[in-house]
């Protein structure tokens, strides 16, 4: 798993979100940044742009991703759509174009014969001609019906805990989003029970996964759990790994004589399942 740098401490939680979700498909993959910009056509400079969460990727990057990584391309625009919501009202940011076969930043020169997409029209990198700044509104609207439509389909398919799952089975991939007009992160809950004298949430039963700061996901959202029954403010139950979390477990590593180092682990995972402190 790549050491990502944390992202930006103003950057937007429903941002962060598609940002960590790229980079996690970067990571299962086992693409470089090179490898990125031969397959999408976007250059490898660009790509730490995104996962930096220092520019929000164009949805013909993220749809580019999806494709090479084999993921459903439905969910991952669903993020995207949320994020540009609210990147573009924040910040009025725009994703850069594709880049050329070669160039300073290393884009070409990849060596895996995939062929990169040409810039359109010759434009600089990163800007738009003046009538796309103006339908800029109207896709902003339309982006934010097709976030409605997706947020019906996903909460008429999912179930959360009504699709016969017992409370507290190991759940697998990516977190379930909610998307919304208003770009709601996904919402866990706590259920916590003590079996065999540990103590579970009913988000994962993992007591291996290595979890860390930029990751989200039902393992995130079951750490944020057991740190809130220990006493310790996790923030909000989210699933986004985010500061609040980060300095909530380097808390109760230090209580557990444990390395602080804010990563969850096997040893952290012992002492946040285990009896509450007195």
């Amino acid at each position: 798993m790549s050491r990502w740098k944390e992202l930006p401490a103003e950057l937007d939680p429903r941002v962060a979100r598609l940002v960590v979700r790229l980079r996690g498909l970067k990571d299962h993959g086992g693409l470089s940044m090179r490898q990125l910009a031969a397959k999408t056509g976007y250059s490898a400079k660009s790509w730490e742009r995104y996962l930096g969460g220092r520019s929000l990727p164009p949805r013909d990057a993220v749809e580019a991703m999806a494709r090479i990584t084999g993921e459903d391309p439905t969910r991952l625009l669903a993020l995207h759509e949320v994020a540009a919501a609210h990147w573009a009202r924040t910040r009025g940011g725009v994703g850069d174009r594709p880049a050329a076969a070669t160039g300073a930043d290393g884009a070409g020169g990849a060596t895996d014969g995939a062929a990169p997409v040409p810039p359109r029209g010759g434009e600089p990198e990163g800007r738009l001609p003046r009538f796309a700044v103006t339908a800029g509104a109207a896709v902003l609207v339309l982006a934010l019906a097709a976030a409605v439509l997706l947020a019906v389909r996903f909460t008429g398919t999912s179930g959360s805990d009504d699709d016969g799952r017992a409370v507290g089975a190991t759940t697998a991939g990516p977190a379930r989003v909610t998307a919304s007009a208003s770009g709601s992160p996904a919402a866990y809950t706590c259920r916590m029970e003590e079996t065999d004298g540990r103590w579970y949430a009913g988000n994962s039963r993992t007591g291996e996964a290595i979890v860390a700061y930029g990751e989200a996901g039902p393992e995130v959202a079951e750490v944020q759990c057991l740190l809130q029954r220990a006493g310790l403010s996790p923030g909000e139950i989210d699933g986004i790994f985010g500061p609040l979390t980060q300095r909530a477990v380097k808390r109760v590593q230090k209580r557990n004589g444990l390395v602080v180092d804010g990563i969850v682990g096997p040893h952290t995972w012992r002492a946040l399942r285990g009896k509450a402190p007195t």
